[in-house]
């Protein structure tokens, strides 16, 4: 099919060259030129595995190409909006400001029998409003709201091969074309859910919501753990066993962060209040407070291993985006610990595979270095605050002929304490004794 992407930001980059590579024409349009340039020359402007491999083949056989000007999607069947929907300023709501500026530009270039088809994670009643919008303005063109589901470190895997897809729809027609574009993954099996507009609006959100809420209910119980002398990590292997709960997502530790969870969760509690049903979202807002509190729980831990204070020892942080694989910095609770513990006076070396470049962009203030050895370097305490491989598979004999003082803070209860204790290494983590 013929198939414009509204947006190559991280989801519109990733879907357009999926979307290629699945064998259909597509056009990604963004208003920035030099990303537009990046990716026209098959350079991702950011790190996701297995991306730059499918944009340099998809763009090779011309199947793929970028432009800045949306006159450029005027042919296209589809039209994909994916756009971001950050927080507002001052507000826990989301904006939806680059939603509204890609509808409207999108508008005079439809062609008859054209379906758009929302990506972006927006509030419930959005896709309503854009639908009654696109029946003023242009009648003969369809909407669908098809939410992503991408995790960073997977976006692509998780695009060519979904575990579920979601499509909200106003007719069969849209219901059809969606099944065209999604060929390959419905023939393989995929679960498809259709539904109306505010469902599959609500499907992401409401997964999300749910993701977090588990993320905080282990790390609340670590804080139990700590108090009583437990180990909360023995703890969520013993629950993770009831097929009713899961293992997966009760790893405690410095918390979730990064551009979906923390802003779509508030967005999600002010869009219930706007509905008038805040209350029923009302623990929300607990689970955020919590995941802030992991990040100062860190700190606190740092502060109480250095003897009190921090002031002018030397800190090695391993880990900057806010999860492996990834370059993403945004809301990063291993970012935040950095920036703290620079801020309480320690001279703190701050080290990540990938996302150094971001990090200095966002807290120029802080120390860097891309080389784990020379970040390790003199070190009175090592905090491991994002599970890359390498930091994960670090030899605690090796590690402790670098450092000054062999004390660490797992961040991530990822570390074997009982493997580094025997290398002679002080080890604390959050919930375990």
């Amino acid at each position: 099919m013929r198939i414009s992407v509204i947006g190559c930001g991280y989801l519109g980059a990733v879907h357009a060259s999926a979307m290629a590579a699945l064998g259909h024409t597509v056009v990604g349009i963004d208003v920035d030129e030099r990303k537009i340039a990046q990716l026209a020359a098959a350079r991702p402007p950011f790190f996701e595995p297995g991306l730059p491999e499918i944009l340099a083949s998809s763009t090779a056989t011309g199947r793929l190409r970028f432009s800045t000007d949306i006159a450029d999607a005027a042919d296209a069947e589809v039209h994909f909006i994916a756009v971001g929907t950050p927080q507002a300023p001052g507000s826990n709501a989301a904006d939806l400001t680059h939603v509204d500026a890609a509808f409207e530009a999108l508008l005079p270039h439809l062609a008859d029998g054209a379906l758009v088809v929302g990506k972006s994670t927006v509030p419930v009643g959005t896709a309503a409003r854009l639908a009654a919008r696109l029946a003023e303005a242009a009648p003969h063109a369809a909407l669908a709201w098809n939410p992503e589901f991408l995790r960073e470190g997977y976006a692509v895997k998780d695009t060519l091969e979904p575990d579920r897809l979601v499509y909200g729809v106003g007719d069969d027609r849209a219901q059809h074309v969606l099944d065209q574009v999604y060929r390959a993954a419905i023939e393989a099996g995929t679960p498809r859910i259709v539904t109306d507009y505010a469902t599959a609006e609500l499907v992401k959100v409401s997964a999300n919501a749910f993701l977090a809420t588990k993320i905080s209910f282990i790390n609340a119980m670590s804080e139990i753990a700590d108090a009583a002398g437990a180990d909360v990590t023995a703890l969520a292997d013993a629950i993770g066993h009831d097929a009713r709960i899961g293992r997966r997502f009760l790893n405690a530790g410095i918390g979730f962060g990064g551009g979906c969870l923390p802003k779509d969760i508030r967005a999600f509690t002010a869009r219930a209040e706007e509905l008038g049903r805040g209350e029923a979202v009302a623990f929300l807002r607990e689970v955020d407070a919590i995941n802030l509190r992991q990040r100062q729980r860190v700190v606190d831990l740092a502060v109480e291993l250095l003897g009190g204070s921090v002031h002018e020892r030397r800190i090695a942080v391993l880990g900057l985006s806010f999860k492996p694989e990834s370059d993403d910095v945004r809301d990063s609770p291993a970012l935040d610990v950095a920036v703290q513990l620079r801020g309480l006076g320690a001279d703190v070396l701050a080290t990540d595979p990938e996302a150094v470049g971001n990090a200095r962009a966002r807290h120029p203030q802080l120390a860097y270095t891309t080389s784990t050895e020379d970040a390790l370097r003199d070190a009175d305490l090592v905090v491991l605050a994002t599970e890359w491989r390498e930091y994960r598979a670090l030899d605690p004999v090796e590690a402790g002929r670098r450092v000054g003082v062999r004390r660490i803070l797992d961040g991530r209860n990822v570390l074997d304490p009982a493997a580094w204790r025997a290398a002679g290494w002080e080890v604390r983590s959050l919930g375990r004794p």
